[in-house]
C-alpha cells in the first residue's frame, strides 16, 4: 500500500489538474506554442552552484550541462535525459535528482537540453543523444558510465542505447529507466483502465506529444517508439514504475522483451503510484533515489 504522503501527493495532482496540460491534443498544441514565445527555461536552479560546479557547452544547438562534485573528482559518469513528453523543459524535480546523483552518488553528470517537438524530432534527436553517450563511455575514468532517463527522457535513452548498440556495439554499464514511455502510440488495451486512475497523464495530449516528436517517422518507429526496437546486446536494465501510471504496459512490456532477448533486467513496482515517482518527495521516491545512486556508485568500469 503507498504512503499516506504518496496518497496525499496523488490526491493534490489529481486536484491541480495536472492531467490538463496534456488532456487533449489543442492543450499540448497550446502549451507548445506558449513554449515557443517564451525564452527556454532549463537553467539550473542557483542552489545547484553551492554543491556542485556547472559548465555548459552546445552540441548542434543543444545546450549540455555537466554537473560535477565541488571539491571531489567524480567516482562515475551519468548521461540523465528528462522528460516532458518531448515539448516540456528540464523542471525543479530534475535538477533535484541531478543534485542527488552529484551529491550522494559523486557523478559527473552530463544533462542534454535537447531541442524540444516540434522543433525536435526522433530521427534528429535520438543520433545526437547516442554520440553523447558514446562519448561519455569513451571518455572512460573511475567507475562506471550510467544512462538515467525518467518519462519520455527514458524513452529517448533506450532509443539512443538502442541505435549505439546496432552501430557500435558500445553500452553503458547500466540503464536506469524510470516511468519510461517506449511507445508514443499509448494504444495498449490496458491503458484505459489505468488512465482513470492516473492523476498525471491523459492518452489524447500524449498521442499528440508523440506525434508532433515523431515528425515525418511512423509513431511505430524504434527511433520514436524504442519499445519496437532490439533489445539484443543491451547494457543491464533498472526500471521503476507505478500502477496509477497509464504507462506502467510499456514497463511490463519492456521486462517481458528485454528478458527474451536475455538482457537483465532490475524491475520495481509502486503499487498505487504514479508516473515518475521516484522523482517526488515521498519515502517510496526517497527509497527509488537511494537505489539509483547505490546502482551508479556500483557501477563498473566498461
Amino acid at each position: 500500500m503507498p504512503s499516506l504522503r504518496s496518497r496525499a501527493l496523488s490526491a493534490a495532482l489529481a486536484a491541480a489538474g495536472r492531467r490538463r496540460r496534456l488532456a487533449s491534443a489543442e492543450a499540448v498544441r497550446t502549451r507548445v506554442a506558449q513554449s515557443a514565445r517564451r525564452p527556454a527555461s532549463h537553467l539550473p536552479p542557483r542552489s545547484l552552484g553551492r554543491v556542485a560546479e556547472i559548465s555548459r557547452t552546445f552540441v548542434g544547438a543543444w545546450p549540455v550541462y555537466d554537473v560535477c562534485p565541488r571539491g571531489a573528482e567524480p567516482a562515475a559518469r551519468v548521461l540523465y535525459v528528462h522528460g516532458g513528453a518531448y515539448v516540456g523543459e528540464l523542471v525543479r524535480p530534475h535538477w533535484a535528482l541531478i543534485r542527488t546523483l552529484v551529491t550522494q552518488a559523486r557523478a559527473r553528470v552530463v544533462v542534454p537540453a535537447y531541442i524540444l517537438a516540434p522543433r525536435g524530432t526522433a530521427d534528429r534527436t535520438v543520433p545526437v543523444a547516442a554520440d553523447l553517450l558514446s562519448g561519455l563511455i569513451a571518455g572512460g575514468g573511475p567507475g562506471g558510465t550510467v544512462l538515467v532517463g525518467d518519462s519520455a527522457g527514458a524513452g529517448l535513452a533506450l532509443a539512443a542505447a538502442q541505435w549505439l548498440q546496432e552501430r557500435t556495439g558500445a553500452q553503458p554499464s547500466r540503464i536506469v529507466l524510470i516511468s519510461p514511455w517506449l511507445d508514443v502510440s499509448t494504444s495498449h488495451p490496458d491503458q484505459a483502465a489505468i488512465e482513470a486512475d492516473d492523476p498525471m497523464l491523459a492518452r489524447p495530449g500524449l498521442r499528440e506529444a508523440g506525434r508532433l516528436y515523431a515528425g515525418n517517422l511512423p509513431v511505430g518507429d524504434p527511433r520514436v517508439s524504442p519499445l519496437h526496437g532490439s533489445f539484443e546486446g543491451l547494457a543491464p536494465l533498472t526500471v521503476f514504475t507505478g500502477t496509477r501510471d497509464l504507462l506502467h504496459t510499456d514497463s511490463r512490456e519492456l521486462r517481458e522483451r528485454a528478458r527474451a532477448a536475455g538482457v537483465e533486467v532490475e524491475f520495481h513496482v509502486g503499487t498505487g503510484l504514479p508516473h515518475v515517482y521516484p522523482l517526488m518527495p515521498v519515502p517510496e521516491g526517497r527509497a527509488a533515489r537511494e537505489r539509483i545512486v547505490e546502482l551508479v556508485r556500483s557501477a563498473p568500469a566498461g
